[in-house]
Order: structure tokens, then sequence, then C-alpha cells
């Protein structure tokens, strides 16, 4: 558990955390783009490019049957995707190299998204109108997706802009740029399915001969479900537990006042009962084994940067933009800083909510966090 208070598109490395010991069973093996590796029997890994600092995401395919749409009592067999990568030219031609090399003839009979950010969400259209296969997704999942495809989002637009200044962020040039990316989701998830099939926390999911159950996160995105195979000890994660770089956790302008630090760091409970056997399928970086102990390297992160920002403040009174050196010890780019500043947000509104740090709104209209007093 977190020793500070209770009540992962920028992941980023953790700089002075080192993990515990955790187990690789592939070892170095990485499957190439448009390539597949088979990681538990039916269960094939894809490794699909983004054009990100984050240069990949982890993709999955299930061999699966379902009833027949239009033949009574009949199964058919074909596969479940889950997650699909973004819309681009180089992501279809490599979903069009798997469907060559692994699908059998078969078709894809669903597809299932963890959350809705694009490099998950951003090929389902095309996947579910290629397969004429049903979206299955959380409802907040989707409503956000929806939102943000029609340029409603977080990623930019003259709200976002206020929001930054607010904490701090104050640079003109590198504002506008902020302001331009209104179009930003929908260059990388063009349309959304208008229909899905609903994901709910807890709720059992069976593909093939498997059964999943749905675990809802928070924090990272509205409602992710990430899929746990008890009997067979697997778990696909999402974004919610990566093996060695931190899930971007952040505020939006949207709830500037949330809390999703906390919401993430609880969250995590309910993976912390994980037997070390059980193999965890990351949408970013190898299969690896160890939750209990990722979970707790995670939590001791996330403590030290907190413990940081106290610090920090107690000496003098502090912005989210100014806080930035103490959680990231690299130079930031614009697109990153967007991200960068949310997540400090997160850490200082998490010490806000508990009681440990002030917030007051200067003359300048920027909030700035300091000591509470006693």
């Amino acid at each position: 558990m977190s020793t500070l208070p209770t009540a992962p598109v920028m992941h980023r490395p953790e700089a002075s955390v080192q993990p515990p010991p955790l187990h690789y069973p592939l070892g170095e093996q990485l499957p190439a783009s448009g390539s597949v590796t088979e990681v538990a029997p039916g269960i094939f890994w894809l490794r699909m490019g983004l054009p990100f600092a984050l240069n990949h995401i982890n993709l999955w395919l299930l061999r699966d049957r379902m009833p027949h749409p239009t033949q009574a009592g009949v199964m058919q067999e074909g596969w479940t995707a889950v997650d699909c990568g973004i819309d681009n030219p180089a992501t279809r031609e490599a979903w069009l190299q798997v469907e060559q090399a692994l699908l059998q003839g078969l078709p894809i009979l669903r597809v299932l998204v963890t959350h809705m950010h694009p490099d998950h969400m951003g090929l389902a259209h095309w996947l579910c109108e290629r397969w004429q296969a049903p979206l299955w997704i959380s409802t907040s999942e989707y409503q956000s997706a929806m939102l943000a495809c029609s340029g409603q989002s977080n990623f930019g637009g003259d709200a976002t802009v206020k929001f930054f200044a607010a904490h701090g962020w104050t640079q003109p040039d590198e504002l506008a740029v902020v302001s331009s990316r209104v179009g930003y989701y929908p260059s990388m998830v063009p349309k959304i399915p208008p229909t899905f099939v609903r994901l709910m926390a807890g709720a059992p999911v069976k593909i093939g001969e498997r059964t999943w159950q749905c675990i809802s996160g928070f924090g990272h995105s509205p409602e992710h479900m990430a899929l746990h195979d008890a009997h067979n000890q697997l778990l696909i994660s999402g974004d919610m537990l990566l093996p060695s770089i931190s899930t971007n956790v952040s505020v939006y302008a949207m709830e500037p006042d949330s809390n999703p630090l906390q919401l993430f760091l609880d969250s995590l409970d309910k993976m912390a009962h994980l037997p070390d056997e059980t193999l965890i399928l990351p949408s970013h970086g190898r299969p690896f084994k160890g939750a209990a102990n990722r979970i707790a390297q995670l939590r001791a992160h996330h403590d030290e940067r907190l413990s940081e920002l106290l610090e920090a403040c107690s000496q003098q009174a502090l912005s989210a933009h100014d806080a930035l050196p103490l959680i990231f010890r690299r130079a930031l780019d614009v697109h990153q800083t967007t991200f960068a500043v949310g997540e400090a947000v997160a850490h200082l509104n998490l010490l806000w909510l508990a009681g440990r740090l002030a917030r007051h709104r200067g003359a300048d209209g920027i909030y700035r966090f300091s000591t509470a007093q006693s």
C-alpha cells in the first residue's frame, strides 16, 4: 500500500526507483510488425509501430468461437482481436500481413478494446467494418471516444490552453501548439463504430475455451478494462500494469479538480492478489511475471515523487509547471509537456485533496501549491 495519503500518451521511464526483479519468460523475443508470436495456446502477440517516443503497442489475437450471426445453432470459428493500433497506412498494412500469416482464412469475430486512447482504439472502426464484427468496450470508454472523435476532447483547444495556463504553463508559442491540437485524436481515430457491446467490471467474457473476468481500472482512462483468466493464470493488462514504464495518470481540463492518481493506485489493489506465476500481457513492453512486485515498485515510485513534491512545496509555493523538473528528469518537447503537466497536477491534486497541501490562485490566475497549515 502507498505510504502517502490514501482516500502510462505519455508513458515515462522511471528514473530513480529500480524495479524489483521481474521474470520475462519469452526473453528478448519481440514479434516484428506484421508478424505474431504465440505466448500461450491460442493467444498470439502482435506488435504494431507508433509514431511517438513510445514507438510500439502490443495487440493480442485470441482463437475464438461464437454463435453464427445468421445460422441458428451453428458455432463460428474465428478470432477475437484485443486492441487495434492507430489508424494509419502502416498499421493497416501490418494487419493485412497478419491476416495472411495467422488468421487461416477465419474471420475476426469481435474487436475488444481495453480503453479509448488512440493506439488502442484507432483502427477499431476499420476492423469492425472489414469483418462485420462487433466492438466490445466499456460504456465510459466508448462515450469518451465518441466525444474525442468529434473534436470535444482533452487533447487541445481553448479549454485545454486555459487549464494549462492556470497551472503555470504560459509560453504563448507552446500554448499555440496545444490550441491547434483539436484534431489530434480524430487524426488517429477518424471514426467510432456506431454500436458496441458493453464490458462491465467483474463480468465474464468467454473467448474460445477460456473465460476471462473484466477488471476495471481508473486514473489512466475513464473505465479501462483488463482481462483476467484465473484458471490459466493470464492477465491482459492493457495500460494499467506495464513492466518497465509507469502509466501516464493525468488531470484534464474537463475534470480539473479530479484525483486520478488516487484512483489509479486504488485500481492496482484489484491486481495485487495475482499469483507470481500469472503471465501478464501488457500493452507496452514484454510479457512478464511478478505482478505483486511490479505493483509494489509502482507504489514506491509514486510515493517517492509525492514525497519530493511535499518537500519542495514546503520551501516555496509551486505550480504544476514549476514542479516538472522534480517529476521528469529530462528535457520535454511540447507534445510530452502536455502529458507531463497533467501528471504533475495529478500528483499535486492528490496531496491537496488529502489535506497535505493547500492550493491558492494568485492574481496572475495561476494555481500554486504550498504546505497546508495545521
